[in-house]
């Protein structure tokens, strides 16, 4: 390893962690650490909720911070740190955290769970019930506002059990930091809904009037902005060392992907996002938001600048759920097979699939925040078009034709979007999406492993411009 600064970079997924330390002057990546949390948490909603337990997010986030190499982490000068947008959870101030004396490792107590961006509690009848937002983006479930108003209406006794909320990432600075309240960047704040752009502040009046206390609500500072400073050495890194306002994954995995203009970025992960950066200058209309989120969105990026974005809810999680299927079938018949070999299996299949299939598969089984109550559907079944191969296929198309029916070709070409650089791990494991995406587009792919958002946020805390 060489004697350079380094940066290091943390992102705190929906299924796993991932850190990494990389070099400030050549910006090349020296070590990093990848596990998957299994944190997922059956909720008393059933399918409508989605839950995870945050402790053991932590935890494997401590032990993959702890596995990277001391003497890279003695040259730490900043940390970046991201993680899954929309989600919030709560805390109790003073009682959260506790980290024992000569021990780096940090112990969570009291804590919620981690309610994230797949969470459907809010029903449109709830949705619509809340204050129109002061702000150019709608109201979804999942989104942190609408999941702590539903909390307020439904289960105020949730929050008097505590006085702080946040992403995960949030509460991970936080603790980091030592912070008495929560520091969120705006990137966060838009995701999390009820925040104006323009002014980079909260609506607090309508939040307050629908019930949601004020001290749940973190301050809101700029991308890059710093929250705070270790106070003391932390798994090698030197007190005082700058921890930035925790960031969305979604700008942290775009960054390092976005050089030009005229390219657009694509992250297929659990879901996908297919988005590019509007002219310096750009602001979204100051306007009433739909009753429900749009297709495309503006999100804020780094710089004043904006995404435009097409979220899908539909992504690799899609693919997975399939997996999923075929290995419980497998298991009806008296067949035990491994998730990995049926994964292995069925991209094989679908790549021997050339030929044009009619079995159209509509994959939207998780809804789309802007068609919230839509669900999957299977048409122009045949006898020729059902074997394993061409239902992966078809699957495959039917996720980057939802995203293209979000975002056509059309308005890439309108922006000036000449091609698309991909990235997020099912796509790059999926040579069929890389294909449909080609065809359906018409423009050149290239796949870029950089485009992983750990890597990002180190790259954001690189950038920063010293004060």
């Amino acid at each position: 390893m060489g004697t350079g600064e380094c940066v290091l970079g943390i992102d705190i997924g929906t299924t796993s962690v991932k850190c990494c330390l990389v070099d400030v002057n050549t910006k090349e990546l020296i070590s990093s650490q990848k596990k998957d949390t299994c944190s997922d948490v059956p909720s008393e909603l059933g399918t409508e909720g989605s839950k995870q337990d945050v402790p053991r997010i932590l935890s494997a986030l401590q032990m993959c911070i702890s596995r990277l190499p001391r003497e890279g982490m003695r040259k730490v000068i900043r940390i970046g740190v991201c993680g899954q947008m929309h989600g919030c959870m709560l805390w109790k101030h003073g009682h959260a955290w506790e980290q024992k004396p000569e021990n780096d490792r940090y112990e969570i107590r009291e804590v919620s769970h981690l309610y994230t961006w797949q969470d459907s509690r809010c029903s449109q009848d709830f949705l619509s019930s809340l204050p129109v937002p002061n702000s150019h983006l709608a109201i979804a479930s999942g989104y942190g506002c609408a999941t702590l108003l539903w909390f307020s209406k439904n289960k105020p006794e949730k929050l008097e059990r505590f006085d702080r909320a946040g992403t995960i990432h949030d509460f991970f600075v936080s603790m980091l930091c030592k912070l008495d309240h929560p520091i969120m960047s705006v990137q966060n704040a838009a995701a999390w809904g009820f925040m104006n752009t323009t002014t980079k502040d909260w609506n607090h009046d309508l939040l307050q009037e629908a019930g949601l206390p004020p001290n749940f609500l973190p301050k809101v500072v700029d991308s890059c902005e710093e929250a705070g400073k270790l106070p003391s050495a932390w798994y090698g890194i030197p007190a005082n060392t700058p921890v930035l306002a925790s960031l969305g994954d979604l700008q942290c995995s775009v960054l390092p992907l976005l050089v030009k203009n005229s390219e657009a970025v694509i992250n297929i992960s659990t879901s996908a996002q297919l988005c590019f950066r509007m002219p310096q200058g750009f602001t979204p209309a100051e306007q009433s938001p739909p009753a429900c989120p749009q297709p495309v969105e503006y999100f804020p990026f780094f710089d004043d600048s904006y995404l435009a974005v097409a979220a899908s809810l539909n992504g690799g999680n899609v693919l997975a759920t399939f997996v999923r299927t075929v290995q419980q079938w497998s298991l009806e018949l008296g067949f035990q097979v491994p998730q990995s070999k049926i994964w292995q299996r069925i991209l094989a299949l679908g790549e021997e699939s050339q030929s044009e299939s009619s079995l159209t598969i509509n994959p939207t089984l998780f809804g789309e925040r802007h068609a919230p109550d839509g669900t999957a559907t299977v048409t122009n079944i045949d006898l020729g078009n059902v074997s394993l191969g061409k239902v992966t296929r078809s699957l495959c198309k039917g996720v980057i034709a939802n995203i293209h029916s979000m975002m056509p070709s059309s308005m890439l070409s309108e922006n000036g979007v000449t091609s698309i650089i991909g990235g997020g791990s099912a796509l790059m494991r999926n040579k069929i999406l890389h294909k449909e995406l080609e065809d359906m587009y018409k423009l050149p792919v290239t796949l870029d492993s950089h485009g992983d958002a750990a890597y990002g946020s180190a790259l954001a805390a690189i950038n920063v411009k010293e004060k």
